[in-house]
């Protein structure tokens, strides 16, 4: 993979704890979900002095990717309620599915949403709830999966199993094929849709300079955005070849030990091939764990699980 390029902060937007996820509406506007629960709207974010928010709903959970639907609605998976639709004018909430299988959905991370109106989403670990999110990571269980809810359904169906802290979904440009991020695997997966190889998994990136959280696509004929949470951990590839005893004690650890995040950024734009159209990075960023990232208005937008607010940066270069 090429350097990357800067990773330029223009300013910072303080919104609440813990925007996860940021999507952009058609109007440039950008919502996410808070760790209080609450979903707010962001406007006004070229001027820090003029940028504004308000609250569109409560989830009453903790809302983590948010997929905006043709009419306006949002579906948010939040990791304690499972997959709920969102009405964004008078912020109605309504549990789409919360168990598959019997078993309670707890940690649901992403969803897309395809024009036949089926909803596929992620869960990211069935042993480890979202505030040991580390334990997954580190203990490397395997127990992500990629969930179905069909047309008027009410229990998803399992799609695939055994991901490796399933997260980030995007949808393919004609929407043959569906990708997941895998973040303790630090690659992203093809799952395809239709075509001869339908219901088969591949890679569809792998190896990748840090550690995939949420997707975002704007345009089905653009880019698809990678948020890298933070970079590689060579000692953390080498505790994933050793033996289940040992990264289990190593997890019980890791959920106990203070955390900060590295102060290294980077997002990555690929196209539908896997290709890296952009890679852009920065080291000594205030601002940290970046989980994910939109185009909105000219700007690119990063949220984050750690941080109380946004960062506004200048878009790549187009080449």
């Amino acid at each position: 993979m090429d350097r990357p390029t800067a990773l330029v902060p223009r300013h910072y937007v303080a919104v609440g704890h813990g925007p996860e996820d940021v999507v952009a509406d058609p109007r440039g506007r950008v919502l996410t979900g808070l760790a209080d629960g609450r979903i707010v709207r962001l406007d006004g974010l070229a001027d820090p002095a003029t940028a504004r928010s308000e609250v569109v709903a409560e989830t009453g959970g903790r809302p983590l990717g948010l997929e905006l639907l043709p009419d306006g609605d949002l579906l948010v998976c939040d990791a304690e309620r499972g997959l709920l639709r969102v009405d964004t004018g008078d912020g109605t909430v309504r549990v789409l599915a919360d168990s598959v299988a019997g078993e309670r959905l707890r940690f649901c991370s992403n969803a897309v949403s395809l024009s036949d109106g089926s909803v596929y989403f992620t869960v990211s670990s069935r042993r480890h709830p979202l505030d040991q999110w580390i334990g997954d990571i580190v203990e490397h269980t395997g127990t992500g999966r990629l969930l179905r809810l069909a047309p008027g359904a009410d229990t998803p169906e399992v799609v695939l199993d055994g991901l490796q802290f399933a997260n980030g979904l995007a949808a393919g440009a004609d929407e043959s094929f569906l990708v997941v991020a895998e973040t303790g695997a630090r690659r992203l997966t093809r799952h395809w849709l239709t075509g001869p190889k339908a219901g088969r998994g591949e890679p569809f990136a792998e190896n990748l300079p840090g550690m995939p959280d949420n997707l975002w696509r704007g345009a089905p004929d653009g880019p698809i955005w990678v948020a890298l949470a933070g970079p590689r951990v060579p000692a953390l590839d080498l505790l994933h070849r050793g033996a289940p005893t040992l990264r289990r004690a190593a997890a019980r650890a890791a959920v106990h030990a203070p955390f900060r995040p590295t102060g290294t950024i980077a997002v990555l734009a690929v196209d539908d091939e896997g290709r890296v159209l952009h890679h852009l990075a920065r080291r000594r960023s205030g601002f940290r764990m970046v989980t994910s990232v939109c185009e909105a208005a000219g700007h690119l937008v990063l949220g984050s699980l750690w941080e109380p607010g946004v960062a506004i940066c200048a878009p790549p270069a187009r080449k």
